[in-house]
């Protein structure tokens, strides 16, 4: 055959090729399947105990079998009339071992909105009552899988504030327990508007780690984007890579904060809500921004609660028109949730904020509903891709090549992590367990 090229005419070009691609792969190193909490619950630090999980997860579990005592309700609740009974029968079973065993997967201890501003020696003895019960809930075994602490932004305003919350906390955490931290935990950076920020924090970190002997990294935090310059900057640019990479390899997520951002969009009132155009803007550009990296999104809260207005008397009892009210109350808000956290389901946003605990049957309702009545068709349609994995497939009239083979891969990951299946229906796919978490197809 003839050729117009050679090793030697080549060499400088495959060189410069070569290097390209290696940064770009360094720069994208692939999203992280490691276990994502699907929501993160946030209290004020002025509340929280080693036990506050424990108490979240009963007040669930009874608000739900209160305002749902059986799936046919939690159906109509939700407008689901329609779907199969026996899906939503395997749903509400899901639901409620979930309360029963797990039902905080992520929790912040929060030192800003949830807790407003405070005298300072006030802020410093909860920044201290924290860790102790931070501390305590370690040797109790009582806190959820993953913890944290959302500290007052780094503004001109607030970061001195912010620093000495975060000293003192990490110092007293870390002084009782030998210099060990909680498995996950992270620190919330709200409000960030410029990569500095993160820079800063890193640097506080670094400070830390010398001086307690912690292994280098092991303190990571998430941002906030909340304002609409941390979506596109003053230079008409959007900084959320800048921020992950001032992070240097700290950084896991990028949490939506929905009523800052909107109001700062001009919106009024009765237009903040997740669903609004503008939030699904933000929160496109974060996708942009930042997949291909293992920083983790999540979406906002729904802050419509979940809870009746009217309250028993002590030693008394609602009447049949109040307890009927309250359900009314109760099954509106979880109808606007479900479609709330569906939507950022449907868009690729797979956790979000809780803030209340009546709210969390609606995360694994919403969640558990968005995997099981899509299964059937994601095991037949992975099924086949893999029994004919050298070539694009077509099931029924579907058309699946490899993007969407990686799609449905991702699908089942998310299920399994999440609790919405189990092994025995992910083995359905004719993969293993193993073969599944190795995001590889055989």
């Amino acid at each position: 055959m003839k050729m117009t090229f050679d090793e030697n005419s080549t060499a400088s070009i495959l060189q410069r090729l070569h290097q390209a691609n290696k940064k770009f792969v360094g720069l994208n190193p692939g999203t992280t399947h490691d276990r994502q909490p699907v929501h993160t619950v946030y209290g004020g630090a002025q509340i929280f105990s080693s036990e506050t999980a424990k108490k979240m997860s009963e007040t669930a579990l009874k608000n739900f079998k209160q305002y749902a005592p059986d799936a046919a309700t939690l159906v109509k609740a939700l407008g689901e009339q329609d779907s199969d009974s026996e899906l939503w029968n395997k749903i509400y079973n899901r639901i409620t071992k979930k309360l029963e065993d797990e039902a905080v997967e992520d929790f912040r201890i929060d030192y800003e909105d949830g807790y407003g501003t405070r005298p300072d020696a006030e802020e410093d003895g909860h920044a201290e009552s924290g860790a102790l019960e931070v501390a305590k809930g370690m040797a109790q075994n009582s806190l959820p899988p993953f913890i944290g602490i959302r500290i007052k932004p780094f503004s001109e305003e607030c970061h001195r504030r912010s620093i000495r919350t975060l000293d003192i906390f990490l110092s007293t955490l870390l002084t009782k327990t030998s210099g060990l931290l909680p498995p996950h935990f992270v620190v919330t950076l709200p409000k960030v508007t410029h990569a500095e920020q993160c820079t800063a924090l890193v640097q506080l970190f670094e400070a830390i780690e010398k001086k307690y002997k912690l292994p280098d990294n092991i303190l990571k935090f998430e941002f906030m984007v909340e304002t609409t310059q941390s979506i596109i900057n003053h230079d008409g640019f959007s900084p959320l890579r800048g921020f992950a990479e001032a992070g240097k390899g700290r950084c896991t997520g990028a949490h939506f904060g929905t009523y800052d951002y909107t109001a700062g969009c001009g919106i009024t009132a009765h237009y903040q809500t997740m669903i609004n155009p503008v939030c699904d803007f933000a929160k496109h550009v974060m996708q942009v921004s930042l997949m291909g990296t293992s920083v983790w999104l999540s979406d906002g809260a729904t802050n419509v609660m979940p809870v009746g207005p009217h309250r028993a008397k002590a030693g008394g009892a609602l009447t049949a028109i109040q307890q009927q009210e309250n359900q009314a109350v109760v099954h509106r808000a979880w109808k606007l949730s479900y479609d709330h956290i569906r939507h950022s389901l449907a868009t690729g946003f797979y956790q979000g904020w809780d803030l209340h605990p009546a709210q969390l049957p609606i995360r694994y309702a919403a969640t558990y509903a968005f995997f099981l009545e899509s299964l059937q068709s994601a095991s037949d349609r992975l099924k086949g891709f893999v029994e004919k994995a050298a070539q694009a497939t077509l099931l029924g009239d579907v058309f699946d090549d490899a993007a969407t083979g990686q799609g449905l891969l991702n699908f089942f990951l998310r299920a399994l992590s999440c609790g919405a299946i189990n092994s025995e229906e992910a083995l359905k796919t004719g993969l293993s367990i193993k073969q599944i978490q190795s995001k590889k197809y055989f």
